[in-house]
Formats: C-alpha cells, sequence, structure tokens
C-alpha cells in the first residue's frame, strides 16, 4: 500500500471516528432529551388553563345512589426508618385517576378512582389518599355550557375529555380542596383486568363473612367472594374492586385488598417472566405527564420499600353524611356526600405537608388507614 493510499484511508478513519463520536453524542443527548419529556399533556398551574370555547359537554349517565356501610377496622402502619432511596427527590404528589369507561381506552368516561398518592422518596414511603367521588364540588369553566357549575367530582375528568380530563379534574380537586397535584396517572378500569390476568392473577385473604355485592336488580354469583384465601383472575378482581352496594369508604377498602395483592404480585421473582405481557398491557393505554426519568426512580422505589410503608387512607367517615341534591344536567335529584370542605381542606394540607395521617389534625377524628403487610 503506498503512502498516499495509508494517508487517505487514516483520513477516512479520522472523519469516520469523529463522525461515530458525533452520533453517539447527538443519541445520548437525544436519549437524555428524552428521559427528561412529559409522556403526555402536563398539568397546568391552578387557574391556569381553561376548557376550550368549542367544549361541548358528552353524555354523561346517572349513577346508582349508595348507602354507607360501618366504618371498616383497619390495621394503622408503623413509620418508616429515614433511608436515602435512589434519588434525594422531594416529595411528589401524583393524581392517579382510575377511569369507569369499559375498553381498552383511557379516554372518556367518569373517574371511578380518585386518589392522591404522596411520594416520599427519603422516608420510602406512599400514601394514597382516597377522594369520593360522590362529592357535589365546584367545577371551573362548565358553567357556560350546563348552566351550572357544580357536579359531582367524579365527573370532572369526564367533562374535561382526552385532553382537558386530567387537568380538569386537577384543576377541581384544587379549588375545592387545596390540592396541589404535582402529575398524574390515568388508566382504564379495563386495562388493570389485562394486568392482572399477565400476572397470573391475585391471591387474596377476605375478611370473614366474603363480600357479598349482589343487588335486587343482579344476583348473579359472581358478585360473591368467599371469606378466605382467594385467587382472582382480573376480571374478578375487577369486580371486587367495584362492587356498589357498599359505602364508597368500603369500597375503597376493598380497592386496597386488590392493590396490596397486586404490589405482592409485582414484587415476586416470576414476574421478570411476565414482563412482556405486563408492558403490551400498559403500552398505548396509559396517560400520564411523568418523564420516563421520574417513572424509572418511581420503579427504583418500589423495590426499596416496605410494604408497611405503602399506606392506603381515607377521610374520617364522620365527615360524611348522605345527602340528595338536584342535577340540572339529569334533570333529577341525585345522591351525594355531604361534608364540610374547609374541614376536608384542612386534612388535604396535612396530608400534603406529610404530617397526616400520622396523627389527626384538628383532635379528632382519626382517619381510616391500611398498610400493605
Amino acid at each position: 500500500m503506498i503512502r498516499a493510499e495509508r494517508l487517505a484511508i487514516g483520513i477516512l478513519a479520522a472523519v469516520a471516528c469523529g463522525l461515530s463520536l458525533m452520533v453517539l453524542r447527538t443519541a445520548v443527548g437525544a436519549y437524555a432529551a428524552w428521559r427528561q419529556r412529559p409522556l403526555g399533556p402536563v398539568l397546568t398551574a391552578p387557574g391556569g388553563r381553561e376548557l376550550p370555547a368549542t367544549w361541548t359537554p358528552g353524555p354523561i349517565l346517572a349513577q346508582p345512589t349508595n348507602t354507607p356501610a360501618p366504618t371498616p377496622t383497619l390495621e394503622t402502619a408503623t413509620p418508616a426508618s429515614p433511608f436515602l432511596a435512589c434519588a434525594d427527590l422531594p416529595p411528589m404528589t401524583i393524581l392517579l385517576i382510575g377511569v369507569d369507561i369499559r375498553s381498552d381506552d383511557y379516554r372518556g368516561g367518569r373517574a371511578d378512582v380518585i386518589r392522591a398518592v404522596r411520594v416520599d422518596f427519603h422516608e420510602r414511603r406512599l400514601t394514597a389518599l382516597e377522594f369520593p367521588r360522590d362529592l357535589w364540588v365546584k367545577i371551573p369553566g362548565i358553567e357556560r355550557n350546563l348552566n351550572t357549575d357544580h357536579q359531582k367530582l367524579n365527573t370532572a375528568y369526564a367533562y374535561g375529555g382526552a385532553e382537558f380530563g386530567p387537568d380538569l379534574l386537577a384543576r377541581t380537586l384544587e379549588l375545592n380542596f387545596g390540592l396541589t397535584a404535582d402529575h398524574y396517572v390515568a388508566v382504564s378500569m379495563n386495562i388493570f383486568v389485562d394486568a392482572v390476568d399477565a400476572l397470573g392473577g391475585l391471591d387474596i385473604t377476605l375478611p370473614k363473612g366474603g363480600i357479598d355485592g349482589r343487588t335486587t336488580s343482579d344476583r348473579s354469583e359472581r358478585l360473591v367472594f368467599a371469606e378466605g384465601a382467594q385467587h382472582l383472575n382480573g376480571e374478578q378482581a375487577l369486580t371486587l374492586a367495584r362492587i356498589r352496594n357498599v359505602s364508597v369508604f368500603q369500597r375503597a377498602a376493598n380497592q386496597n385488598l386488590v392493590m396490596c395483592a397486586l404490589r405482592r404480585e409485582i414484587e415476586s421473582p416470576e414476574v421478570i417472566l411476565r414482563l412482556p405481557a405486563l408492558i403490551d398491557a400498559f403500552i398505548g393505554n396509559v396517560q400520564t405527564d411523568l418523564t420516563p426519568d421520574q417513572i424509572s426512580r418511581l420503579a427504583c422505589l418500589g423495590t426499596q420499600m416496605p410494604r408497611r410503608n405503602v399506606v392506603f387512607a381515607s377521610f374520617p367517615l364522620e365527615l360524611f353524611r348522605p345527602a340528595e341534591v338536584y342535577d340540572p344536567v339529569l334533570k333529577q335529584d341525585v345522591f351525594v356526600w355531604a361534608a364540610d370542605f374547609s374541614t376536608l381542606r384542612g386534612y388535604t394540607s396535612e396530608f400534603q405537608e406529610g404530617n397526616w395521617p400520622a396523627y389527626a389534625p384538628f383532635a379528632a377524628p382519626d382517619a381510616e388507614v391500611s398498610a400493605c403487610q
């Protein structure tokens, strides 16, 4: 090989190396940017985004009237030991929305599950506070189309639709209760079925007497769950979580049982073999404004968080009383939970500060609390 050829090859190799480094640097930069990019529309500041002038309400169906159930006896979690987990991030509040539409799409439907989840990375603690969906609240931006600014809390997501649903629900919670959500996750109930089936089902132990969800109009045996150990498939687990012939508070307790069982299943070594099916169940069917980087940090925290540090809380039952109001949209009286919103705002503030449900800020009454074991 003559000197000129060797020189040309050397120059080409240097150029190729330089181009490779540039491509690698660009790819690394793009990946880093992608990790920091929200996966969906972000929540706006309180009072920020308004519904568009072209907004029109979709059909909102009437809901069955629930009757209060006795106060459940739940176990109180013990405080977590301080530990720097995954990253020294500040506490984060995530609005978790379960949508009651029977399809593989999170879009549309009402918010069947509304929980504010406070994630404390330093304490390795996750606390989920349930907001009853039947609270009669002020929803910003709906008055000019509906001639009323009040509706049930769970309709805020439906009126916001695919683009504005999470944001409108978050703004409604802030307006009425002072909750400031940093991020949201919205998922349809049907995706829950697919996820549970992908995991091979859930093992749940039901309390003495079991759970009978039959009503006068539906006497199906699928609504009956015997006491003791049960192995439920996705449809059965969803049915248990959605039983409606109890109060919204007992319904939340049933959901807590299901979610704790779901976490135990995810922690099992066998989950590695089921990851492809589990990921397939969620891809394209979950809406969130979390970034990939935040999701990875939350996943990291989940591997280090003791079960007792996953705490489910509800507002004290004594704060609510059943009532009826006239719904001008449905043109009929509807069931609602009446409560002093200023008191609920106080509890919500203490929840976001991480001070409650460790103690009751107003001396009485205490929260309804349970923890995964």
